[in-house]
């Protein structure tokens, strides 16, 4: 039986954290799918298709890996690839309470998935998407926070968003 498991995240954008929770998640299972999550009431930076560009650069070197679109209920996407289990990074204790309640709605929605948490490497646990949007948007350099494929295609955005 091969181990499938899913990453799911909106990735807005891909961090250097994301990226070492999905290296080290490939090593654990057999498939990896990246699932970018697309909300229709969240005005985005990035579009779910440079969201998906930039993180197919990104994984490149990772055979196993895929990435993904997925709307709707995190659980039953799962199920839909024949997931058993989801993926989940930490960075600090904050993130906790939040990926537990998740982690206890997927399991009251389909106890035939498992949720995994790993926690991100120390020099990452400050990382979150919103940060380095928010450092970008700002004209800060933002290189050393998101995987140099993810740097690209933002730089490519912000200069198109610049142009009159």
């Amino acid at each position: 039986m091969r181990r499938l498991a899913i990453y799911p995240g909106s990735f807005d954008p891909p961090t250097l954290g994301h990226l070492d929770v999905i290296e080290r998640a490939s090593r654990l299972f057999d498939e990896l799918i990246v699932g970018v999550g697309v909300n229709s009431s969240k005005k985005p930076m990035l579009s779910a298709d440079e969201r998906i560009e930039a993180l197919r650069a990104s994984v490149a070197h990772l055979a196993n890996v895929q990435i993904e679109e997925f709307t709707g209920l995190l659980v039953h996407y799962a199920t839909e690839k024949g997931a058993h289990s989801i993926v989940r990074g930490l960075r600090a204790t904050a993130d906790f309470e939040y990926e537990f309640q998740m982690a206890m709605v997927n399991r009251r929605l389909s106890d035939d998935v498992d949720t995994i948490f790993l926690m991100t490497k120390w020099e990452h646990s400050y990382l979150s998407s919103s940060i380095v949007r928010e450092v970008a948007t700002l004209g800060g350099d933002y290189s050393g926070m998101v995987p140099p494929e993810v740097g690209k295609v933002m730089a490519r955005v912000l200069a198109d968003r610049a142009q009159p």
